[in-house]
């Protein structure tokens, strides 16, 4: 590919050696003497990069750049100017210049700047694709050998940083990694097949830290300090989506990152209401029944959110006052925030936000929100968006400049879903596709944990005859009856109940205002 450039400075007679340089490496060079001709060329045509001289008679350098950025706003300026003023270089960077070079130039400083502004994305591309394929089998090793959460962790954390490493570069690597992934979530299902009832049948000390701890392990400790304490839930949270969020506010807070373990089912129901109680679905179920909705029932699944947190603080003797706020929608969260200052007085200030839930449910039900977010990148960007331009960034840094510490984690993460698996039950099985519980449920496939005994899970049995059944890696379950729609209906989206990385391995990070440690 031939790259075309512009290059207008009234002395251009005297560069000539360098336009040679240039063309002998490949560059097609187009040459202007002054600010009204750039201006009409890039009219004209769009080149790959522009280099304008600061100082032209007549229009200007800057002047000139301010009508070439309204003409192409996409297109990289890079200014040669013998000044070094500091005003000149400020209106220049605020005109929004790809890079600046002080003259006299030499011919690898032009190089260099070429490489920074048009070929940052191909060497870009072709280091993290060397990269990844020199670390794809130390990647696949680790995978083989992981036998604790711990070391899951370490692999999902890898994949993730992968995963982001690539999308950057838009390499040709994301099928290899897309098989990798699949690979590791089909052997940490089986992990987790071996692992988890013992883990629940087993000691603190001896098992992962999971959803009942958190407030125990996390808020408590934290409320000792008499510290200033937010609690912010993010529904259906992943860990790559917090990877990107922790770029948009790292630059107002210390980061300590953790990850955790989500209880099965991975669902806002059981998770969620785990984490706010600091029990089990069946404890709460056996403690508080009016504070726990089975599957069948109609009313909303986490409605006593507010009252389990209360009965968690009162359980341990704790005498925290706290506040407790939803947010679904930008209006909601600009409503909040005019009542924050009230908060003040409160030990712990809890916040559930469910925008990336509520994005995932649409993403399923709208062909638009479908091609809005085809992909996992393109998930992650429009949850970067979403922090960038709503309330919620306005949060943060509210909560930065008031010196709070904020915990941020979830209830559970999801998983972008491709196999269909084929199950029978009565009518009254629950609708999730990771998970199904009910009295006769019938699926041949060996890729799914099944739970014959709910107690031993701590999971409420609604008949005695109930067991659970959790579809692994990136299945769902579908019925035999009007199998074909159902599939792919729901093939390629978003869903969460199940075991997998995503949904499992899920961020627990605590933030420090910036000089505040």
């Amino acid at each position: 590919m031939t790259y075309r450039l512009l290059w207008a400075d009234d002395e251009i007679e005297l560069l000539n050696a360098h336009i040679i340089f240039l063309q002998n490496k490949g560059y097609e060079v187009a040459t202007v003497t002054n600010g009204p001709d750039a201006i009409e060329a890039c009219r004209k045509e769009q080149f790959d990069l522009v280099l304008l001289d600061e100082n032209m008679p007549g229009l200007t350098g800057l002047e000139t750049l301010t009508v070439i950025k309204e003409i192409r706003p996409t297109m990289p300026v890079v200014m040669v100017t013998k000044s070094e003023e500091e005003d000149i270089m400020e209106q220049a960077i605020g005109s929004k210049i790809a890079d600046y070079l002080i003259k006299p130039v030499n011919p690898n400083q032009i190089l260099l700047t070429l490489k920074k502004n048009i070929h940052h994305k191909e060497i870009v591309a072709e280091k993290a694709n060397n990269a990844y394929q020199q670390n794809f089998g130390k990647l696949s090793m680790l995978m083989n050998d992981a036998n604790s959460i711990e070391e899951w962790q370490e692999v999902y954390k890898k994949i993730v940083y992968w995963e982001l490493q690539l999308e950057s570069a838009d390499t040709q690597m994301h099928e290899m990694l897309k098989s990798q992934k699949e690979e590791a979530n089909n052997l940490f299902g089986k992990f987790i097949r071996k692992n988890y009832l013992e883990w629940l049948s087993s000691s603190r000390e001896e098992r992962p830290m999971m959803s009942h701890d958190i407030f125990r392990e996390k808020i408590f400790p934290l409320a000792d300090k008499k510290e200033k304490l937010f609690f912010i839930i993010i529904d259906n949270f992943r860990y790559d989506q917090w990877k990107v969020l922790a770029e948009e506010i790292g630059k107002d807070f210390d980061i300590e990152e953790e990850l955790y373990t989500s209880i099965l089912p991975t669902a806002t129901q059981y998770a969620r209401n785990a984490i706010f109680s600091g029990l089990m679905p069946s404890q709460i179920k056996e403690m508080f029944p009016d504070l726990w909705v089975d599957e069948e029932e109609e009313e909303g699944k986490n409605l006593n959110e507010e009252a389990l947190i209360e009965t968690q603080i009162a359980r341990y003797r704790r005498k925290e006052s706290f506040s407790y706020g939803k947010v679904l929608t930008s209006a909601m969260a600009d409503r909040y925030l005019d009542t924050i200052n009230n908060l003040s007085k409160n030990d712990i200030n809890v916040l559930v936000i469910n925008f990336i839930d509520m994005l995932s449910h649409a993403r399923t039900e709208s062909m638009m929100v479908r091609e809005l977010a085809a992909n996992e990148a393109a998930y992650r960007s429009i949850t970067l968006s979403w922090i960038r331009h709503s309330a919620i960034k306005r949060l943060f840094r509210y909560l930065a400049d008031n010196k709070y510490t904020v915990v941020i984690t979830t209830d559970h993460g999801s998983i972008q879903v491709e196999n269909p698996v084929k199950i029978v039950g009565d009518k009254n099985t629950n609708t999730n596709l990771r998970y199904k519980l009910g009295k006769s449920l019938n699926c041949n496939s060996k890729d799914v944990f099944e739970i014959k005994e709910p107690a031993k899970a701590f999971l409420p049995t609604p008949n005695i005859s109930t067991t659970y059944m959790f579809a692994t890696g990136d299945r769902f379950f579908a019925y035999p009856n009007n199998y074909n729609y159902y599939v792919s209906y729901y093939k390629d989206t978003f869903q969460h109940g199940g075991i997998s990385m995503e949904e499992m391995i899920i961020p627990l990070v605590t933030l420090k205002p910036k000089g505040n440690l």
